[in-house]
């Protein structure tokens, strides 16, 4: 899907190459942090205990 927009954003003249590039990686970031959000919405940074948890 990212793929398929940034290839999008370029042909419908809305971006060159350098423009779509950077559109893909960063909603790939953002698709990213999202699920890591979903996963985990108490998490201050991914990988940690939830928010308010013992963390002794």
């Amino acid at each position: 899907m990212i793929i398929g927009d940034a290839v999008a954003f370029f042909e419908h003249g809305e971006a060159d190459v350098r423009g779509a590039i950077p559109h893909a990686a960063v909603h790939r970031w953002y698709e990213g942090h999202a699920q890591g959000e979903d996963t985990c919405p108490g998490c201050d940074v991914r990988g940690q205990l939830p928010k308010g948890a013992d963390r002794s």
